[in-house]
């Protein structure tokens, strides 16, 4: 019998078909994976609130939510790593200044600290996830905030990043960037998890396409990226797959010897 490994799949592009959809072919193979006796989980910076019905559906109880400031093992909360909060109030009053939208996120909701953005509602209906963020600009005093996201042009970032060094800033939209506790990242998330469960890296797995996935992708050697990412990702991972919106999952699989 195979030993049980674990494998993290990222969720936007990877999982996920451009639908946001799962398709068939990857449903299949999830099932497949559980009946041989390993683990599934997901990588992914999105919030815990936004990819419930996911988990659900292909019932994972194991996760790396917000690039790795929030890991769940089997429903358990594992590991937390909130951003700073002097820092989220420097960022808070920058944004003022700029007239940029924040949008802030914990665990269980998100508000925004303007009450109408064009580019809040752009970027984030991108995401289908059927909910946007209410006003309620002091969500963040008083509670652990896990992510901002910061609503700026490309290129307007680099203001935030000379002035918060405890800050990652990771662009995921023309008009988003994530902000991230410095240094974080899913593989850090991923390693918490592995550690606790004493999986060797050797038999980690780990999908992605985007440029949050790129120490993943890098860090666990037995990586695959999706032939629809980033050239960036596909640099990064061991394998390289076909399309998302193909049979990219049930293919990657294939090629890492797990189908």
């Amino acid at each position: 019998m195979m030993e049980r490994s674990i494998i993290f799949f990222d969720l936007d592009g990877t999982l996920l078909n451009d639908d946001k959809q799962i398709n068939d072919s990857t449903r299949e193979a999830i099932t497949a994976l559980k009946e041989q006796g390993h683990i599934v989980a997901i990588a992914t910076g999105r919030a815990p609130f936004f990819f419930d019905h996911i988990r659900e559906e292909l019932n994972i109880d194991t996760y790396v939510s917000y690039n790795g400031s929030y890991v769940v093992l089997e429903g358990q909360v594992l590991f937390t790593n909130p951003l700073n909060e002097p820092s989220l109030q420097t960022l808070t009053d920058l944004a003022l200044k700029n007239e940029h939208a924040i949008v802030y996120m914990d665990h269980e909701d998100m508000r925004a600290n303007v009450p109408d953005s064009e580019r809040v509602l752009e970027s984030m209906g991108t995401l289908n996830v059927g909910m946007m963020p209410t006003h309620d600009p002091l969500y963040y005093k008083g509670r652990f905030i896990y992510q901002s996201l910061l609503f700026c042009a490309e290129g307007e970032e680099k203001a935030y990043e000379e002035q918060l060094e405890a800050f990652d800033f990771v662009r995921w939209h023309p008009f988003s960037v994530d902000v991230l506790p410095a240094g974080g990242s899913k593989f850090k998330g991923i390693g918490k998890i592995t550690d606790k469960l004493g999986i060797p890296l050797e038999r980690q797995y780990a999908f992605g396409d985007a440029l949050n996935d790129l120490q993943m992708l890098r860090g666990i050697p037995n990586s695959v990226a999706m032939g629809s990412g980033l050239q960036e990702a596909k640099d990064a991972a061991k394998w390289v797959t076909t399309s998302n919106n193909e049979d990219g999952i049930a293919h990657g699989l294939k090629l890492a010897g797990l189908l």
